[in-house]
């Protein structure tokens, strides 16, 4: 388990914390209601399936356009 802390200083530095032992979730948990730290969920993987989902939307041809292409080069290989 693993979860970005943002800690509160004047320049505001951001760690990513692998969590080894369950008790440290408490200890983090009771840092965050004291307002000492800041505690956001790791959704880097998430965002990476957003924007490889969203790139191949935006770049899969329709199926007019295969088949226009395949109709092309077999007219152009078979001469039709």
């Amino acid at each position: 388990m693993s979860i970005e802390i943002k800690a509160l200083t004047l320049n505001m530095s951001t760690m990513r914390i692998e969590i080894l032992n369950p008790k440290a979730v408490k200890l983090l948990t009771d840092l965050a209601e004291l307002n000492l730290i800041s505690i956001t969920p790791d959704d880097s993987e998430n965002e990476f399936i957003r924007t490889l989902n969203s790139l191949r939307i935006d770049s899969a041809p329709s199926l007019d356009e295969i088949t226009k292409e395949v109709e092309a080069a077999r007219s152009n290989r078979y001469g039709k």
